[in-house]
């Protein structure tokens, strides 16, 4: 009697015991709703189609430091599979040497770099719960501010141009919920329209070709 007690008392206690989820999945660590700070490297130059090589006189490019912040959402969709979709605002501090009255033929002239939207999607690949590599694409706004004078007066006039950006990059958690990242990305404006500072409405789109290179680090925190 007593052997059978002991057997339903332990039973009982097992079914009484919870059953815990199993361990979550490489992917589902990287999931959930994201927001970061970036800093990071900037190169802007006049694409193929207007590169003038043949003057080593003539600086073909601004280079400065962009910085700014990210909001993204991330979901697994699988073990190690995981896609998201993020939005950015940067600003930059690449711009012509005015000081230097270095020359420049940036297809833009004398110009300043200013804020930057990108909206876009990225695919990752969790190599651990702690490590994600991912490329990512999406819709990219620069615009310009540009410098110029008639003799007399100096004239300011903002250009906003349209392209697109590619990117890769690594991801690595550094607790429950925070993470550091590293990633390149590569933009490309073929479209642009002069704001003329906000005054009179936006002229008629025309052509451009404008190449952007950024390295990108970022801390986040994921909720």
């Amino acid at each position: 009697m007593k052997k059978i007690c002991a057997i339903l008392a332990a039973g009982t206690a097992l079914a009484a015991t919870p059953v815990f989820a199993q361990d979550a999945t490489p992917a589902e660590a990287f999931s959930g709703l994201r927001v970061e700070a970036l800093v990071g490297y900037d190169h802007h130059r006049s694409g193929s189609s207007e590169d003038v090589d043949t003057d080593r006189d003539l600086k073909q490019s601004i280079d400065g430091v962009t910085y700014g912040g990210a909001v993204g959402y991330d979901m697994a969709v699988g073990s190690n599979l995981v896609v998201g979709a993020e939005a950015e605002i940067t600003e930059s501090s690449a711009g012509w040497d005015n000081n230097n009255n270095e020359p420049n033929v940036f297809n833009l002239g004398r110009v300043d770099a200013g804020r930057q939207y990108y909206f876009g999607g990225r695919v990752g690949y969790a190599m651990s719960p702690a490590t994600m590599v991912y490329v990512k694409g999406g819709y990219s706004n620069q615009r310009y501010n540009l410098q110029g004078t008639d003799g007399t007066t100096s004239l300011r006039q903002r250009l906003d141009t349209d392209g697109y950006r590619v990117g890769a990059g690594v991801e690595q958690k550094l607790g429950p919920n925070s993470y550091v990242k590293l990633e390149y990305g590569y933009n490309n404006y073929s479209e642009g329209e002069f704001d003329f500072n906000g005054n009179t409405p936006d002229t008629s789109r025309f052509n451009i070709d404008t190449d952007r290179h950024q390295v990108m680090a970022g801390v986040g925190v994921r909720f």
